[in-house]
């Protein structure tokens, strides 16, 4: 009786932490957009993980130690400790439960029940459930791929089926303007000003947050698009080619700003050309009587021709050749005031309290679109000037302690780093403490383009922490390379040995950058 409550004890035990493992593969699932060849880079990067390691030698310890009483025990008990490790482990980006999540879960958990039970009943000896349930935790990655292709059906046509209804909901405001925001970077902060620019005028809505998917669009519409809206402004990502011209389909935008083509998400595009393709397929879509706003600071930008639309409106921050751009900038005191110029000669003049050449950037984008839908100078200005940081990007807060920090904590790339960097400069009153774990997603030129910044950083900074492993190499020999001074360096395990670090030098005057914060998927 002893020893078959030990056992039964080891399954359940077991079981829970196949279970927990589970959780986790959902979560990783959904943070690779539940594609499953995403989930499969994301898998091989992590294959060789201690939590990987020791779930094979459970494993391997069933085998070894088959009916053993102790062993069984005792694989039941580091199990338990597993999963409550697992479940105080806190994430950047933790799980959602959305309903899809829900439904991959509840099928995974059907699948372990049956694997566990089914094996032990078929073979008459709990032991063949202790090794089911093993296999289940070691294998996990395998039971949500299958969760995943078993509703891979029910979500298409539930998918469908929400993509018809919110198409139907547009047909319904025909005269309702949509603007498409698309680039490889800074299309969320122009959106987020866009939006505010406009809002002098018109009843606007935008996608929320980071919703750049078709599906997220899709919500959007359903759950938020109400007929006094007069326009309405698409943030439009791409993880693949097609997927901005999928938005497109739907929404059909008579206006389309491009932000950037630049060197991000290459691990998935493979090259810039791709990258440029992909983002103009927003530009693409638009109506001949639509209108194309490029940002021609970026040579993908301005070297590719439009032929599709009547209307192109090209602007710039360094490039001169532009139908828009701004002049006599002056940062002052918790604002920056600037002129924006186009080509026929006029001027208008702006303050913002925002700080740094792409935020200008991004302004110029809202204030040109401003101007196609007719808003007048005193709407755009008071607009302009009532403009909020947008969160963890080039966002600037003082602290009780007489610190400044900039927050460019999301989705850091080449260009943007650089006027990271440049805002930092221009900080001169105590230390200058870059905080980064480098940046992501940049394929082929991961190391090169890591190191480029590793010797930005040094021209700039007194002080740097860099945090994890990822591109440790690639920073510290571009800081090395420009004669930094080690003992101005820190390598950190993660961001909380960052942070411990950070209390025991910062005082009153410093000023502290956060470059990027990389997402579990990267260590």
């Amino acid at each position: 009786m002893f020893e078959t409550a030990i056992q039964i004890t080891a399954v359940v035990l077991l079981s829970f932490y196949a279970a927990i493992r589970l959780k986790k593969e959902l979560q990783m699932m959904q943070q690779n957009s539940y594609r499953i060849g995403r989930y499969w880079r994301w898998l091989r990067s992590g294959l060789g993980a201690v939590d990987r390691i020791t779930d094979l030698l459970l494993l391997g310890v069933v085998f070894f130690f088959w009916g053993d009483l102790w062993a069984e025990g005792g694989v039941g008990l580091v199990s338990l400790y597993k999963s409550v490790k697992e479940l105080r482990t806190h994430y950047k980006k933790p799980l959602v439960f959305t309903a899809r999540a829900v439904r991959l879960y509840d099928v995974g958990i059907v699948l372990i029940a049956l694997s566990v039970v089914g094996s032990w009943w078929f073979a008459g000896e709990v032991e063949w459930g202790i090794l089911s349930a093993v296999l289940l935790s070691v294998f996990s990655s395998l039971v949500i791929v299958f969760a995943v292709l078993i509703l891979m059906p029910f979500e298409k046509a539930l998918n469908r089926w929400y993509y018809n209804d919110a198409r139907r909901m547009l047909r319904m405001m025909p005269d309702l303007v949509v603007i498409g925001v698309t680039g490889s970077y800074g299309k969320t902060s122009t959106k987020h000003y866009l939006y505010r620019i406009l809002s002098e005028h018109y009843n606007v809505l935008m996608t929320p947050g980071s919703y750049n998917t078709t599906l997220g669009v899709i919500r959007t519409i359903r759950e938020h698009l109400k007929p006094y809206h007069n326009v309405f402004i698409v943030e439009m990502g791409a993880k693949q080619r097609g997927d901005i011209r999928e938005i497109c389909e739907l929404v059909h935008p008579r206006i389309g700003i491009l932000t950037a083509v630049g060197e991000q998400h290459l691990e998935s595009f493979k090259t810039i050309e791709n990258v440029q393709a992909t983002k103009f397929e927003l530009i693409d879509a638009l109506p001949p009587d639509g209108t194309a706003v490029l940002n021609c600071d970026f040579p993908y930008v301005a070297s590719r021709p439009v032929e599709n639309v009547q209307r192109v409106i090209r602007y710039g921050i360094e490039n001169e050749k532009c139908d828009y751009g701004v002049k006599d900038v002056h940062y002052g005191h918790g604002e920056t005031a600037f002129t924006v110029v186009d080509a026929t000669g006029g001027e208008l003049r702006l303050t913002t309290r925002l700080v740094g050449s792409c935020n200008l950037s991004n302004i110029l984008a809202g204030v040109i679109v401003a101007r196609t839908l007719g808003l007048s100078d005193e709407e755009i200005r008071y607009g302009v000037s009532q403009i909020s940081q947008v969160e963890h990007r080039l966002s600037v807060k003082r602290t009780a302690a007489g610190i400044t920090v900039i927050d460019d904590a999301f989705n850091s790339n080449p260009h943007g780093a650089k006027m990271a960097l440049d805002v930092l400069a221009t900080f001169t009153g105590g230390r200058r403490i870059v905080v980064t774990p480098g940046m992501i997603e940049l394929g082929a030129k991961q190391f090169d383009c890591n190191h480029a910044f590793g010797r930005q950083i040094a021209a700039v900074a007194d002080y740097v922490i860099v945090v994890g492993r990822y591109n440790q190499e690639a920073i510290v020999s571009g800081l090395r390379a420009e004669g930094f001074d080690e003992k101005n360096l820190f390598t950190a395990v993660d961001f909380a040995a960052a942070t411990a670090k950070l209390r025991e030098t910062t005082q009153a005057g410093d000023t502290i950058l956060y470059e990027n914060d990389l997402p579990d998927t990267f260590k």
